[in-house]
């Protein structure tokens, strides 16, 4: 173990003891970032660690660091240490997978954007610990920097064995859900273009309904969904400079691959023949990114009617009940309309209702909305104004946006996505006969 990698362990363990014997204002942060974060995660032991890892780089103790105040507090600290410390502002987690076994660590490559790192256990525990791990095996842990050629594990990992596309697919969207700033965080450039696409599916939404908000019954809002990724799906070809009105045939030549290696590509992907094209044809387009497809669970395209809202930042959301929630909203007696009390409950309950359907609703009722959660609450003092962003943390509702679901998504993920997906409908299709599917199945 070299003198850096050596120093890198001693410089973090420094660093956790300082956070984590401090008062006042730090302990108060801690514990404030620790309880976020054990919210949405599933709270063990390696969670508790990773959340606190994270947080001496992540965490903000006024306008700093817990680093920023760390190095602040040393200034004993050679500039070699202070260079190492500062490099750990790129630190982040992920889920690798461990494509090679090295004499003295790994080469992981993260999964949500294809890059590879050396990675080197920085203590003779932790390497000891690891030792047993294999080649294929995915792990949830955080890394941070600790040369220009070598990266470290800055904290507890999570051994997730081997695991096949379906199983995979499943750890993928685990993590996307539990940890939404890390997504693309080493591929700042995906990031951006993902929340790009937001913004154009929204003007595209926009233009195509007229409007960011249309009711209609399910099966036909399921329908014009469809229309719309379509006519998207043929402007995206056409900036890449692929004319959606040719055959699949002088496209594929152009493109200078074999026609029917794109028709198993699309059925293997589950898409379009042509988009198939457009991401094999390199020398017409740079695209890394593509849209997901938008198809509407089982009972919302049974319903009487959903409304569709579309925005820049929050992305799509579908409620079934949107209209009535406006008509308790607009009611002179609203507590006479049956399960009224009810409704808006679950709109405060249900994570899918996001922080932007309040500020919409509370940009339209500001009046009667406050008074319903007065009441709902019991809570006679409770200001919407002064009030409405705390009650959505209180509920667990994020009042920044996320990167919404409709945003589009690396190729290579879109690939694995889809091929589980094929793996699960044949495993289903062959297990038909032996048993009865399981109904109701939307994602993995």
């Amino acid at each position: 173990m070299d003198a850096v990698l050596k120093r890198s362990h001693e410089l973090k363990q420094a660093l956790v003891d300082f956070v984590l014997d401090a008062d006042g204002e730090m302990a108060e942060a801690l514990e404030t970032y620790a309880a976020e974060q054990l919210r949405r995660g599933a709270g063990d032991s390696v969670q508790q660690e990773l959340a606190i890892d994270s947080f001496v780089i992540e965490g903000r103790v006024g306008d700093k660091s817990p680093l920023d105040v760390f190095i602040q507090n040393h200034p004993e600290l050679p500039q070699s240490d202070r260079n190492l410390l500062n490099s750990w502002h790129q630190s982040f987690t992920g889920l690798f997978a461990i494509t090679k076994i090295l004499p003295d660590g790994f080469e992981l490559m993260n999964w949500l954007t294809a890059k590879h790192y050396i990675v080197k256990p920085n203590s003779t525990k932790t390497q000891q610990e690891m030792s047993r791990l294999k080649e294929g095996e995915i792990l949830l842990t955080r890394i941070s920097p600790v040369t220009d050629t070598y990266w470290t594990f800055s904290g507890p990992y999570t051994q997730m064995g081997k695991l096949g596309k379906p199983k995979l697919a499943v750890a993928i969207g685990n993590f996307k859900d539990n940890y939404k700033n890390h997504l693309y965080s080493d591929a700042p450039d995906l990031l951006e273009e993902a929340w790009q696409s937001v913004v154009k599916y929204n003007q595209q939404f926009v233009e195509f309904f007229g409007s960011d908000e249309v009711t209609m019954p399910g099966y036909q809002l399921n329908k014009k969904i469809a229309e719309l990724q379509e006519i998207t799906a043929e402007k995206s070809l056409a900036e890449a400079g692929i004319d959606p009105s040719k055959s699949l045939a002088e496209i594929a030549q152009e493109a200078g691959v074999d026609e029917e290696e794109i028709k198993t590509a699309a059925q293997e992907m589950g898409t379009d023949a042509k988009v198939v094209t457009q991401l094999l044809n390199n020398k017409t387009t740079t695209a890394k990114m593509v849209m997901p497809k938008v198809d509407l669970p089982a009972e919302l395209k049974k319903a009487e009617e959903v409304t569709a809202l579309s925005h820049p930042r929050w992305g799509q959301m579908f409620l079934p009940t949107y209209n009535k929630v406006k008509t308790i909203l607009a009611a002179e007696d609203w507590q006479s309309i049956e399960g009224a009390e009810k409704l808006i409950r679950h709109y405060l309950e249900d994570k899918k209702i996001n922080a932007f359907i309040w500020y919409r609703l509370a940009a339209e009722y500001p009046t009667s909305l406050e008074k319903i959660l007065q009441t709902v609450l019991q809570r006679p003092e409770f200001s919407l104004e002064n009030d409405l962003d705390a009650l959505l943390q209180e509920y667990g509702k994020p009042i920044e946006p996320e990167l919404p679901e409709i945003a589009s998504v690396p190729l290579h993920l879109h690939n694995l996505f889809q091929e589980a997906l094929g793996e699960v409908q044949k495993s289903k299709s062959k297990s038909k006969g032996q048993k009865k599917a399981v109904k109701g199945f939307q994602k993995l």
